[in-house]
């Protein structure tokens, strides 16, 4: 009996089909209509040479299975609408060039994924996966106001992200519990923006399926920092945090309460499930590329990373009420960081070692004005330490940490003072150095950098892996150099440079002691209950200090906007026009002292100096000294 070859093709689409009746070929080809209802009528199976199918994924599923039941080689012929299957199997767009690599039996088999002796084509959802799956086809094709629409539409539907307890058995009788919210079960690359993260794990030829699991530990990590990859990440292929992977030819998946599967987008079950992956189960006419993208090392061992994935009772059982708005720490987290910083808390031999010899390197770079000898000060100096450890004392009402910061934190600062005071006074200069007058004139703009850097210093404590990061903090912040100034204020008796110092240091205190016990609450190491106070307290201190720099700011934005005017404005003397170069002043309570530089091409006479000086001071608004330096054009 000669074989035959069968176009299968849903009803719906008769006419669609018809285009390729009509083409002549050198291959007869039976053409057969069906639906759920009648799969292939009367057909001899065992005359069927190979099969092609145009239809709903329903429909090819049906045909999957006969073919695979029959070992008959299948190609698909896909309709307008699905894009998903063209990418997936590399097939061409042209319906025409389509049908020409359909009819082309392949020798090549692919595996096939079962779940619950169900076909899976693209993928199985377990559990709440909302968020991926309201972006993963089709976030790339729409604008910016439409994904965010996708997104608040999605906030919307927090309260049902809850962590559910699963038990995961692989091919090798490996028990894995964890807790998540949901699951995504993946045989091959799909295109989605899930196997485009994975593409390197996935393949159609190794006889394996990979499970991801999604598992954010807050809010947060949910709604901001998954949205951000996905609005920004298309090429992204590096794996977020809060998920892992297994990887095994069979996974079993049980749950503590019973999880929604949704298989394919339209088939619904429920937990307990079993993935199972035959190997080499279906000759499938697909294009060259496909080919060439799959992975063809085939391992019987499984790949699993789990990494950041809870897998404790403690954490397990915390995230089952629903996911925090920031991250709880683990109870392994939390005893590794609060020893740490117990021990920076506490006052040492080393730490009075390190504090003197940077206050001694920053006193004398202040004098001899070198900002590297000064930058040098600003890394060898120990403050940073007890003063992270006071912002996790503060969140955590932990009075230890409280005392034992603070102690050490008014200790250094005697130190420094001390050893400040005694160079300055010893020192036969008695000059202000520009790096002395540069920490005399805090401002809200120091704030920001105080606070800036107690939150990198916090979350750099956090993660052991950015731990030297903390040198660049200490550069940022300069805790070191405004309390030698302040020394030098008091070895010169004045007062004023103690005060503007001090000010700055005191800035720079509060902001890192407020900003790093913020950062560890949003790390998840203390709940509201006893964070609030500790975080009221020190936001009151914040919002203090912050007055006398608002008002230091407002006098420097002054002070800009008067030199840029005094620099553009043109004087007239005699019908010349007369400008003021290279201007420096200083403000006093009721005056400015003002030294400049005037280009001329003449002398000016007593009257004339006179009347410019008049002029200046009305410009000014106050009584003005000039000082100016006269240049004449030969």
């Amino acid at each position: 009996m000669s074989k035959v070859i069968y176009y299968l093709y849903t009803k719906e689409y008769s006419s669609w089909v018809k285009q390729f009746m009509d083409t002549p070929r050198s291959t007869t080809i039976h053409y057969q209509a069906f639906s759920d209802e009648d799969v292939f009528p009367a057909l001899d199976y065992d005359s069927i040479a190979h099969i092609v199918v145009s239809g709903s994924l329903a429909e090819i599923k049906i045909v999957i299975k006969v073919a695979r039941e029959y070992n008959i080689s299948l190609g698909i012929v896909p309709l307008p609408t699905q894009n998903r299957i063209v990418k997936m199997l590399d097939l061409p767009k042209d319906p025409h060039q389509a049908i020409e690599l359909a009819l082309k039996p392949s020798k090549k088999k692919i595996d096939l994924l079962y779940c619950n002796d169900i076909l899976v084509l693209n993928d199985i959802r377990i559990g709440d996966a909302s968020l991926i799956k309201e972006y993963e086809f089709h976030y790339a094709k729409y604008s910016f106001i439409k994904r965010l629409k996708l997104f608040a539409s999605t906030l919307r539907k927090k309260s049902l992200l809850e962590h559910n307890k699963f038990t995961i058995t692989t091919n090798k009788e490996k028990e894995i519990k964890l807790s998540c919210v949901g699951m995504i079960g993946l045989g091959y690359h799909n295109h989605s923006w899930i196997s485009r993260l994975l593409k390197k794990h996935l393949s159609a030829i190794d006889g394996q399926s990979l499970l991801l699991v999604l598992a954010p530990k807050s809010l947060w990590q949910y709604f901001v920092l998954s949205p951000l990859k996905l609005f920004f990440g298309k090429n992204e292929e590096k794996i977020p945090s809060s998920c892992g992977y297994i990887k095994s030819s069979t996974i079993n998946i049980q749950s503590e309460v019973a999880s929604k599967v949704v298989i394919d987008d339209t088939k619904t079950i429920q937990t307990p499930i079993t993935l199972q992956t035959q190997e080499k189960a279906l000759s499938l006419s697909v294009g060259e590329n496909f080919w060439n993208n799959q992975l063809s090392n085939k391992s019987d061992r499984n790949n699993i990373k789990l990494d950041n994935i809870p897998r404790d009772e403690e954490q397990m059982k915390y995230l089952q009420k629903g996911l925090p708005l920031v991250a709880h720490a683990s109870k392994e987290q939390y005893s590794t960081l609060f020893s740490m910083l117990r021990k920076e808390s506490t006052l040492s031999i080393t730490f009075v070692t390190l504090l003197v010899l940077a206050t001694i390197i920053a006193t004398l770079g202040l004098f001899i004005n070198s900002s590297s000898v000064i930058i040098g000060a600003m890394i060898l100096a120990p403050l940073m330490q007890p003063i992270v450890s006071l912002s996790m004392g503060v969140l955590r009402q932990d009075k230890s940490l409280i005392y034992n910061g603070s102690k050490t934190i008014a200790i250094g600062i005697a130190i420094s003072l001390i050893v400040a005071m005694s160079i300055a006074y010893l020192t036969p200069i008695h000059q202000k150095s520009i790096e002395m007058m540069a920490r005399l004139s805090p401002t809200i703009l120091d704030m920001l950098v105080a606070i800036a850097s107690g939150v990198a210093a916090a979350y750099a404590k956090n993660d052991e892996s950015i731990t030297a990061s903390l040198a660049g903090v200490a550069i940022a912040v300069a805790l070191i150099p405004p309390l030698a100034v302040s020394g030098i204020g008091i070895g010169w008796g004045n007062m004023a440079m103690f005060t503007n110092a001090f000010l700055l240091f005191s800035t720079n205190l509060i902001g890192i002691v407020m900003a790093g016990a913020m950062t560890f609450f949003l790390l998840g190491y203390a709940p509201i209950v006893v964070a609030k106070r500790g975080i009221i307290l020190w936001l009151v201190a914040t919002v203090l200090i912050t007055l006398p720099l608002y008002q230091s700011f407002d006098v420097m934005k002054k002070n800009i906007e008067l030199k840029k005017t005094l620099t553009q404005h043109r004087f007239t003397l005699n019908n010349q026009n007369i400008q003021l170069k290279q201007i420096e002043y200083q403000m006093h309570h009721n005056s400015i002292q003002l030294r400049c530089e005037i280009i001329l091409d003449y002398k000016l006479s007593k009257a004339q100096k006179e009347e410019l000086h008049q002029k200046i001071s009305a410009l000014v608004g106050k009584p003005t000294e000039v000082i100016a330096t006269f240049r004449y054009r030969l």
